[in-house]
This record gives C-alpha cells, structure tokens and sequence, in this order.
C-alpha cells in the first residue's frame, strides 16, 4: 500500500466522514501529505471536517485506526482505492463512487462481466423462490454474476442459488465485515467470503446504520449492467436499487407478479414505468450480453 492510499484509507476511518469531506480535501491537497496539518480556519465550513481535524490531532486515534488497517492483510481484507487499477470501470460511472471497496474471497469476480444485480423482498414468497430456481441457471451458465445485498429474503435466496449452480457472486453489505446484518445470514456470509466475494464501502469496524442500507444500492446497482427486481411492494427499498439503475442508465428487468399479491405492486408498478418484464432468462441475456 503506497503512501497516497494509506492516507486516503486511514480518512476513510474517522467518524462521520462523509464523501464530500473526502473529495473536499482531495480538492485541497492531492496527495492527502497535508490534510492532517491544514489549517482549521480553512476546514471550518464542514462540521465533518471539524471532525477530522480534531480526530487528525488525537494521536491515540490515529494509531488505532493504523494497528486496524494493519490486521486487514492477516484477516485477508484488500482494500481497493477509487484510483486503483483493480476498481471497477463501470462502478466509476456512478454518481458518488465509493473512495474504497473493504473487500473479502475472490476479488477477480469484482471484473467479471456481465453481472445482474438481483434485489427483492426480505419476505420473499414462494414464487419469488421458484423464479430465481427456474431463471438463475441458464444465466449462470452463460457467466452472469450476480450481485446482491446480503439481505434476509430475495438477497439470500439470490447468493445461495449462485453457489448451488456454481456460479459466480457479489454481496455488497452495509456496514463492515466485523458487523454482518442480518446475523442468520452470518452463515451465509462466511460462506461466502471464502469462495465468492464480500465488499463494503466501510472499514471492517463499521456497524450498520439506517442510511448504510440505501446508500449500499447504489453500489449494488453500479457494478451491474442491469438490476433484476423480483418481488416488491410499493414503498420497497428495492425500488431504490432500481431508480439508482435507472438514473445511471442502466437496464431495468421486473418479475411480473398477481394483482393479488402484495409484493407484486412494486415490481408490476415498474414494468409500467417502462422496467422489462421478464419471464425466460434469455429476457435478460439478450440486454446484458458482454
């Protein structure tokens, strides 16, 4: 890890700091050789950067935050930096990219095409289930990722059907590696970051906030050439996953659903919006194809 990175890394420890704090003192100093020594005049306009700077002068902070950084090589955590050449081109095109990915497993699935973003219902129903069984494999089999975020329902069900088709995917999580949410997909996870791969925009330390979770999708969605919805009710967070596709022009592709159900609302809802309604994985493929 050269100079420069460990700078960046070690800002992105302190409490509270936000990405525009970050992007603010890049602005200010490029090398990051300064930042702990500018001015707090300067600094004043933010109160996240009142917060590095007093963080910046509390020694007994900063040798914490090194001794963390140092145990991630013998926990097996790399840490990708937005000006790494492993980062994700397609990630890059995002609004607010991630300043690092806290990443655990295999890190070449993060630059294997093409990857679906796969989202849903935390109670997932039966037909939720049957679709992911019966559209995963032949997606799967043509070298699709899927992406997904760890969540009780859809998102589990999306990973676990991955590893029994032995395919490839990604869990982006909320909060860091130490504080897997939820804990009955603890499991799952270790699973996971043994074979596939686990990343987060957060230091391994990191417990999840309310905020972390919508903040998340965007990741989720920014690896993907498109996101699949399957099962959502009107005010779901998945509808977040899919506005964060649509706004960065990515695919959109919705499960079609009863009228009589209610997780079928939001994923209906979309494909009056103009989402594509999927029913055969070659829906898919046939927009994703790499």
């Amino acid at each position: 890890m050269d100079d420069f990175k460990r700078r960046l890394v070690h800002l992105l420890h302190y409490p509270n700091i936000s990405w525009n704090t970050i992007f603010r003192l890049l602005k200010k100093d490029p090398t990051l050789s300064l930042s702990p020594q500018l001015a707090t005049d300067d600094l004043f306009h933010c109160s996240s950067l009142k917060t590095y700077s007093h963080i910046s002068s509390n020694n007994i902070s900063a040798e914490l935050i090194h001794e963390q950084i140092r145990q991630y090589e013998l926990n097996e955590i790399s840490v990708i930096t937005l000006f790494d050449r492993e980062y994700p081109a397609i990630l890059k095109e995002i609004y607010q990219p991630p300043w690092a990915l806290f990443a655990k497993g295999d890190l070449s699935i993060l630059n294997v095409e093409p990857k679906l973003a796969v989202v849903g219902s935390r109670q997932a129903t039966q037909y939720g289930k049957n679709a992911i069984q019966f559209l995963f494999p032949p997606l799967l089999e043509k070298g699709v990722v899927i992406v997904s975020g760890l969540a009780k329902g859809i998102d589990a069900l999306a990973h676990e059907c991955a590893v029994l088709n032995h395919g490839k995917t990604i869990a982006v999580i909320a909060g860091g590696f130490y504080h897997i949410y939820p804990k009955e997909n603890m499991n799952l996870a270790r699973q996971l970051m043994k074979n596939q791969l686990i990343i987060s925009e957060y230091p391994p330390d990191t417990k999840p906030l309310r905020w972390h979770f919508p903040a998340r999708n965007r990741i989720i969605s920014g690896l993907c050439r498109g996101t699949l919805i399957i099962e959502a009710k009107r005010k779901s967070g998945s509808l977040i996953t899919a506005n964060f596709a649509v706004n960065e022009g990515r695919e959109v592709f919705s499960l079609p659903g009863s009228i009589f159900n209610v997780n079928s609302i939001g994923t209906n809802e979309l494909i009056q919006q103009g989402a594509k309604l999927v029913t055969i994985a070659e829906d898919i493929l046939a927009e994703i194809k790499y």
